[in-house]
């Protein structure tokens, strides 16, 4: 990625901070032009609801009219995590592994999205043999491996793309993401925490126990967002943020996938809220925790389908909204080309 904003790698919180208060904003003229094409299409006002945001969106982040999609990629950042060893998950984390593995032989769900939806899938792996510490008994990551996975995932953005899917693989990794959203937002370990990949009622309860116990053990960080993220976060939640970041500085918009790869904005969300104003959500996973985050950091999903796979699934999904929404825009007519009368007749009262 090349950037002015951004001539060397992030490697420290300090230069994340800086980064944040000098992102780039929406583009409001290319916005502007698209509200005013939608106005003069063959529909009521209003009547695509979403799908009209969305095109806005689009215009404004892309920074240019008419937006387009020509080059989405997803991209899933992988990694593991220490505290997958006191089992809150029902795969060891041998299978995040082998789950890369099957990315790139073209045999797991988003690779079929990805086919469907014509996304160009890239996979990154994050130091798969050196997982985070367990965050029950110290912070997962330094300051300088979690600025260096944020870095990392920064690379991810290259020119010529025009959105961007995010998702992750990571076992363990909703452990994580509900002890991130515990110590943000506060409450009960219970209110964030949920089955994962399947687990037992016996490994859930255990699961809630771990969760409250590691925030207990980080509380004197409380209110550092980015101290928070270190403590409790894993390698690829970083390089999502990271990605998240470097999207805004080459004006991709960015689609998030579920609970684990939500987190990872609301950690920018926590420094700055306006840092992810370019990021939709994708889908409403069914762990409990991703919707009570989605009321947190103010977002909407575009869909609830029941999903808790991953992998930046629910996100490539979504592109299948976000091209229909285009293809609407731009294919429609105007009330003036296809002679149709764009007057309502007086209402009966």
């Amino acid at each position: 990625m090349s950037n002015k904003n951004q001539k060397k790698p992030i490697a420290s919180f300090d230069e994340v901070r800086l980064l944040i208060d000098e992102l780039p904003g929406p583009d409001y003229e290319s916005r502007s032009a698209a509200v005013e094409r939608e106005s003069k299409l063959t529909k009521p006002e209003g009547a695509l609801g979403k799908l009209e945001e969305i095109v806005a969106w689009l215009a404004a982040w892309q920074g240019e009219y008419p937006p387009k999609i020509n080059h989405p990629r997803t991209a899933v950042f992988a990694a593991n995590h220490g505290v997958a060893n006191l089992g809150v998950s029902a795969f060891p984390s041998s299978v995040t592994g082998q789950m890369v593995q099957n990315f790139i032989s073209g045999g797991a769900a988003v690779n079929q999205l990805c086919k469907v939806f014509d996304s160009d899938l890239r996979v990154y792996e994050l130091a798969l043999d050196q997982p985070t510490n367990d965050f029950t008994k110290g912070p997962a990551m330094t300051e300088a491996e979690c600025a260096h996975a944020m870095a990392y995932g920064m690379m991810a953005v290259e020119p010529g793309l025009d959105v961007l899917c995010l998702g992750e693989m990571g076992i363990g990794n909703t452990t994580s993401a509900s002890a991130l959203s515990l110590a943000l937002y506060g409450g009960n370990a219970k209110d964030w925490v949920g089955s994962g990949t399947g687990i037992s009622s016996a490994s859930l309860d255990k699961k809630i126990k771990i969760v409250q116990q590691a925030c207990e053990l980080h509380k004197n960080i409380k209110g550092d967002p980015l101290a928070i993220f270190a403590a409790l976060g894993g390698l690829e939640l970083a390089a999502i943020a990271g990605a998240i970041l470097a999207a805004r500085l080459a004006k991709v918009p960015v689609v998030l996938d579920g609970f684990a790869c939500t987190v990872a904005a609301a950690i920018l969300y926590a420094i700055k809220p306006c840092t992810i104003d370019h990021c939709i959500v994708s889908h409403c996973s069914v762990e409990p925790g991703h919707k009570k985050l989605l009321g947190k950091i103010n977002k909407e999903s575009l869909l609830d389908l029941g999903m808790r796979l991953g992998e930046g699934s629910g996100a490539t999904l979504a592109l299948g909204i976000i091209r229909a929404a285009i293809e609407c825009h731009l294919g429609m007519a105007t009330f003036e080309d296809a002679g149709v009368s764009n007057s309502q007749p007086n209402k009966i009262i």
